[in-house]
């Protein structure tokens, strides 16, 4: 008997100390490469784009991949990717933390153009205004002291 499931998740992180670090003009092979990461673990790649400080992927993820996991393994890889690619100099890291929100499979296009039209998106609200929103629209409690660190 298979076993079936359906794990939509948005995943935002961003780079440390959200410092503008991510060349958009290298935005296509640090995608690809993020995509390569999660072909890799079994999941599924719906859409991914970001800004020069935070990235967004929606994916659904494989039964058996903690999600913990799963963004640490991403994070990771890209990490030592991006400081050996050379395609952006100043990047030093991803921040320690990340949100994760499941969806329903029915919000999966809304999601999609969401998350393509990031650059229209931040001409009229910052990251940090919009991480704040997605974390209240999810009824998750801000601790300042840890708030995008």
């Amino acid at each position: 008997m298979s076993s079936y499931r359906q794990i939509l998740y948005q995943i935002v992180f961003c780079t440390k100390h959200r410092q503008k670090t991510l060349n958009p003009e290298h935005n296509e092979e640090l995608f690809k490469y993020i995509w390569g990461i999660i072909k890799n673990r079994n999941c599924h790649l719906y859409r991914i784009n970001g800004m020069e400080e935070h990235v967004h992927i929606l994916s659904d993820t494989h039964p058996s991949i903690a999600l913990a996991d799963f963004v640490r393994d991403i994070k990771t890889a890209t990490s030592i990717w991006l400081k050996e690619s050379g395609f952006c100099p100043d990047f030093i890291g991803w921040a320690d933390g990340y949100a994760a929100f499941t969806y329903s499979y029915w919000d999966k296009d809304m999601l999609i153009n969401y998350i393509i039209n990031q650059q229209q998106h931040h001409q009229k609200e910052s990251f940090e205004d919009e991480y704040r929103r997605l974390l209240n629209e999810h009824g998750v409690t801000i601790d300042e002291r840890y708030f995008l660190r």
